[in-house]
């Protein structure tokens, strides 16, 4: 008995050229047959943001300005490169890339982009764990509701564009310039897909603060995989367009080293 139910015991098993599923099918498949590799993966990417996460605690708790860029640099350095493998691991489930030996692919994947994931790890770490800051000192700093606003939507904008730039980490080098391009360009040209996997994530946060002794208990299972699948599933046909990454699977290879 697997972990997931089944609701389609009684038909036919898929040939391999079938159509792929669409919508909650298709995520529900993705979620179930992979769910051991994206939760290992998710896991270790929670593990990656601990740093981060103690380094802002004490920022917080302390109510100096100055430990949360530091403990964003700091901990977003750490993070990256767990953040890069974890979409590794979650777009070789987007292409159907199965059968493989998880941990010796996470291994080679997380080897391959570590150095490359430590300088926007920590550029995008000290700028979320700033506006983090910010934001729960808002009423002691006086922030007028302007700028409170401009910070919600800069934490929104941050998570947008991770959408789309640790994927092109694990799936090619690029400098971190065209890395940010790309991600920018690839934001706004699926902007409705970009709004959605976006939503996807707030009201992950949203619910999670709600029933935060829930969330917190469930945390080790649900990590960072349960949010990322569907909303890198939702921006995966436009990383597709632009990358030929199911071309380059159909055709028997790893995804480029290079690209526009």
């Amino acid at each position: 008995m697997g972990l997931f139910p089944r609701f389609d015991g009684d038909a036919p098993e898929a040939g391999p050229d079938a159509p792929r599923k669409t919508g909650l099918p298709r995520l529900w498949e993705l979620a179930s047959r992979d769910f051991w590799d994206n939760f290992r993966a998710g896991f270790l990417a929670l593990a990656g943001c601990v740093p981060f996460i103690a380094g802002m605690f004490f920022a917080v708790s302390t109510h100096v300005v100055l430990f949360a860029p530091l403990a964003g640099l700091i901990g977003g350095a750490a993070a990256g490169p767990e953040l890069c493998a974890l979409a590794d691991t979650l777009l070789r489930g987007l292409r159907d890339d199965t059968g493989r030996v998880w941990w010796r692919t996470y291994r080679r994947a997380w080897r391959r982009s570590a150095k490359a994931a430590l300088l926007p790890g920590a550029l995008g770490g000290a700028l979320l764990g700033t506006q983090i800051f910010l934001l729960l000192h808002a009423g002691a700093l006086q922030v007028d509701p302007v700028t409170g606003l401009a910070l919600v939507l800069g934490v929104l904008l941050l998570l947008g564009m991770s959408l789309y730039l640790w994927p092109q980490l694990a799936l090619m080098e690029l400098p971190l310039g065209r890395l940010i391009k790309n991600s920018a360009l690839l934001l706004v040209g699926q902007l409705p897909r970009t709004a959605g996997a976006i939503a996807v994530f707030l009201a992950y946060i949203l619910i999670s603060l709600r029933f935060f002794s829930f969330a917190v208990s469930l945390l080790p299972l649900t990590n960072f995989w349960l949010p990322t699948l569907p909303a890198l599933m939702l921006v995966y046909p436009g990383l597709d367009e632009a990358f030929g990454i199911e071309e380059k699977f159909r055709a028997g290879n790893e995804p480029p080293e290079g690209g526009e």
